[in-house]
């Protein structure tokens, strides 16, 4: 079976659309596939952050996945920062990476754009991403468009560090993630909704209480019409709502838009759908944030296990670009 990775960096609030489009469909397929999922505390570094707020969203985020049913007994779950290996593969494989491979990243030039002081780290971190992939022999990684170019780096890397000093890495490469609803901020629907980037009332956050989702359903911004249709060229509000309400509740969108005479209406429904989806997460996230050091001896159970895989990739690595055994 294919090995597949799916990271969560600890920036910003979780929220639907994480849930729909990157949580959910690992979640299904755990049992029957030969999966990685970690929290990528070590990626949240690169921007200005509060330490306390790395710290706080790290236990946070791992709370969540296995609230929303990552099975720790099925899957390698594990804080990156945990597992060493990450940063030595990272250096060692900087050795193999020119400077303008790094800087051609398209993240890095918008971010950098953005910045008067850039963190190296900004520049570094798709080798480290790199290094994610490579040290776990993954074969496939389910990623959007705008991380396509990252897999691509780790791909290059791979081949090349292959062809110098010796087979040592998998060659991974990009797959599309499961079809998932496209979730778009409520209050910008042409923009994606993002955990850092949206606003308070843009985003569904996954821990938002249930009278929070209807208020912020209830206010998203619809479009001039009066009829509810599916176009998300000429009325993206709408289309988002029924993206939504189709992602919770596994119908399509277009079959949906044909229920509904008034906007009202279907935002109702979508708050209904939406509060319903989290509900038990939230509660099975207040059990586990009860017993904070329970989750804990998990990560701490899931480095191990993961130090133990990580270790043979970064011995092998270690051997093949010339280092004196320790």
């Amino acid at each position: 079976m294919p090995r597949r990775i799916t990271g969560f960096t600890p920036s910003g609030d979780l929220h639907l659309g994480n849930y729909l489009g990157a949580m959910r469909p690992i979640i299904g397929p755990q049992h029957d596939a030969d999966t990685v999922v970690f929290v990528s505390d070590l990626h949240a570094l690169t921007l200005d952050h509060e330490p306390a707020d790395v710290r706080r969203r790290t236990l946070e985020f791992a709370t969540l996945l296995l609230a929303a049913g990552v099975d720790p007994d099925a899957c390698l779950f594990m804080v990156q920062s945990h597992v060493p290996e990450h940063t030595e593969l990272h250096y060692l494989l900087e050795c193999v990476t020119g400077y303008g491979e790094a800087q051609r990243m398209i993240q890095f030039k918008e971010k950098s754009r953005r910045q008067e002081h850039i963190r190296t780290s900004l520049l570094t971190y798709p080798i480290l991403m790199a290094a994610d992939i490579l040290l776990y022999d993954i074969d496939e990684v389910p990623v959007g468009e705008d991380q396509r170019q990252h897999v691509e780096l780790a791909r290059d890397l791979a081949t090349r560090f292959n062809a110098r000093y010796g087979e040592t890495f998998t060659v991974p490469r990009a797959v599309n993630p499961a079809v998932a609803a496209r979730v778009m901020d409520l209050s910008a629907p042409k923009e994606k909704m993002s955990k850092s980037t949206s606003s308070a009332a843009g985003a569904l956050r996954l821990l938002d209480e249930p009278d929070q989702l209807r208020r912020k359903i209830m206010r998203a911004v619809t479009d001039a019409g009066t009829t509810v249709t599916y176009d998300p060229e000429r009325s993206p509000g709408v289309a988002n709502l029924l993206d939504i309400l189709g992602g919770c509740t596994h119908h399509d969108p277009r079959d949906l838009a044909k229920t509904f005479d008034r906007y009202g209406e279907l935002k109702t429904a979508v708050a209904d759908a939406v509060v319903d989806t989290l509900a038990p997460i939230q509660e099975r996230y207040r059990e586990l944030a009860a017993r904070p050091d329970h989750v804990r001896d998990v990560l701490r159970a899931g480095a191990g296990r993961a130090r133990e895989r990580a270790g043979e990739t970064v011995r092998r690595t270690r051997a093949a670009i010339g280092l004196l055994p320790t």
